[in-house]
């Protein structure tokens, strides 16, 4: 099987080493992909776009615990820092558009050029079912073009170092990560967390024109002044 080798030449590809992708073989095939559908409890809703979120995953606490078939993303020789989890279109109010036209299952070139950012086949299916076809005009390659950018463009605090501060909390790590990419702060973006605290992922807040804006009071994530620890995983 032939593979996309991504690693030791990191260096050589600043995009791949600001989005703290360590290393990662995309394979030349990917896994079955099963249909992602509205339902009862996730209904269509067709709304205006007042905005956008980026969300990101810290994927060392994600691989903590997996879920579902993470055998690419926490499995294998493949190591990352920060992922991609998607670019969700906002509503002008509390809800939000969703699931707003039947999709057909991604082609799987699609898959193989964004996996290192998103690595999940089925993920990259829920986001562009739930999320992508509610941005007018957007086919999946356009949308992931377009949320693969976004990721691509954003630079990193010094993550580790971060983990070893025994008193940080979320707004410490906000003000962190806005002071490492232009134009950002720390009421830009929202940290969330697992119960018991430690940081799971981080929601950059967007304007229509996909530039960071003030996130609004209902946005949710942990208060400023929250405890939060940082998994490191093996590293």
């Amino acid at each position: 099987m032939k593979t996309i080798l991504i690693g030791l030449a990191l260096l050589a590809v600043p995009q791949l080493a600001s989005a703290q992708t360590l290393q990662c073989s995309a394979p030349s095939s990917v896994p079955r992909i099963r249909p992602d559908l509205p339902s009862a409890s996730q209904p269509t809703r067709v709304l205006p776009i007042g905005g956008y979120t980026l969300a990101i995953t810290w994927s060392p606490q994600y691989c903590r615990d997996p879920k579902g078939d993470s055998r690419f993303q926490c499995g294998s020789a493949n190591r990352f820092g920060f992922t991609l989890h998607g670019l969700w279109p906002d509503g002008v109010d509390k809800d939000w558009p969703q699931y707003c036209r039947p999709t057909a299952i991604l082609p799987q070139a699609v898959v193989r050029r964004h996996i290192c950012a998103t690595p999940s086949a089925q993920l990259m299916q829920h986001e562009w079912a739930k999320h992508g076809t509610c941005m007018a005009g957007y086919s999946p390659a356009r949308y992931f073009q377009q949320s693969n950018a976004l990721y691509y463009r954003l630079r990193y605090p010094d993550m580790a170092a971060l983990s070893r501060q025994g008193d940080l909390t979320a707004g410490d790590l906000a003000k962190a990560f806005a002071a490492a990419n232009r134009g950002m702060s720390a009421d830009m973006m929202r940290v969330t967390a697992t119960r018991e605290g430690w940081l799971d992922e981080i929601w950059i807040c967007l304007n229509k024109a996909f530039r960071p804006a003030r996130c609004p009071a209902h946005q949710g994530g942990l208060s400023p002044n929250a405890p939060l620890k940082i998994w490191r995983g093996g590293r």
